[in-house]
């Protein structure tokens, strides 16, 4: 297969751990102090939690490990200087549940993926309290299949099944396929689904073309979101995505709501867990009568976790 994950990876912040260990590093011990000190933290808490699902008499086969992620974001644009973006999430994996439930923490829905930050900005699944605290089980550890119960949305309870799955169209060409269904006590029911395709053009460049459809109960819509992705890996530390997003909902009619154009440039930078962002950006918004905004996005990305 010519598809190159390890692009993928890196845009989407899994290619973190990538890299030499010994390659040297400027000398910034209150980082990696920093970095220390909120990996154990996090650490001792998934290990804390395991416990209560600990058997006497059987013994640990692995530790728990947790991960978590945090993105500080300021994106000012014209009309709106004071826009931020600060986002967490903090995942445990619970071998003592032979790593088939997981504990996420998070402060933004799962619905609403990083990388289309300004899409929904004015609250288009109407929740502005998006802190969820779930519990996640799959019937086997590699399982497509997930289900989630759990507090979210100011606090609503909900469950959510999931299916996740990928699949070779060629051989630097891929589809990944998502669908869900959830409920939430006061929203009611919607539902998800989504398909990306991942087409290959060279060891370092890949274009994507991503499709998701959310169906609201509440509202009885369907809100409809697409993008065009153009992301290239220069080397190990640093990549750019450019891309085209559109948004729109199916009442009172078919119509777009919002769309913008970005280039977003990703450095590593100093460690191998730190990253940071910058993002030139136009977008344009139906409540603003469609004039042009123009913005940049300035972010400073982390992830923590002992492996």
């Amino acid at each position: 297969m010519k598809i190159k994950h390890v692009v993928l990876l890196f845009m989407f912040s899994a290619f973190y751990c990538n890299g030499e260990e010994n390659e040297p590093q400027p000398d910034y011990p209150w980082l990696d102090d920093m970095h220390e000190n909120i990996a154990q933290s996090v650490q001792d808490s998934a290990i804390w939690f395991d416990d209560f699902f600990f058997l006497d008499g059987v013994m640990h086969q692995e530790t728990a490990q947790a991960e978590a992620r945090i993105r500080l974001g300021w994106e000012p644009r014209t009309r709106s200087l004071n826009q931020f973006q600060n986002r967490f999430k903090v995942r445990v994996r619970l071998p003592n549940l032979k790593n088939r439930l997981d504990v996420v923490l998070s402060d933004y829905d799962d619905e609403t993926e990083l990388g289309n930050e300004r899409l929904g900005q004015n609250d288009s699944f109407g929740d502005t309290d998006r802190l969820n605290l779930a519990l996640q089980w799959r019937s086997r550890p590699n399982s497509g299949f997930s289900h989630r119960i759990g507090i979210g949305r100011g606090f609503q309870t909900f469950v959510k099944s999931r299916y996740r799955n990928h699949y070779s169209l060629a051989a630097d060409t891929l589809m990944r396929v998502e669908g869900s269904i959830y409920y939430y006590s006061d929203d009611g029911f919607g539902s998800h689904f989504s398909t990306k395709f991942d087409y290959s053009a060279t060891a370092a460049t890949l274009y994507r073309f991503d499709n998701n459809f959310y169906y609201r109960d509440r509202t009885e819509d369907w809100l409809w979101r697409h993008s065009w992705q153009s992301l290239h890996q220069f080397d190990e530390k640093t990549a750019i995505i450019s891309g085209y997003y559109i948004e729109g909902l199916s009442r009172p009619n078919y119509q777009l709501n919002e769309h913008y154009v970005s280039v977003r440039w990703r450095q590593n930078a100093l460690r191998k867990w730190l990253f940071y962002e910058l993002e030139p950006f136009i977008l344009w918004r139906r409540d603003e009568h469609f004039a042009p905004s123009y913005g940049l996005a300035l972010r400073v990305e982390g992830f923590f976790g002992h492996s």
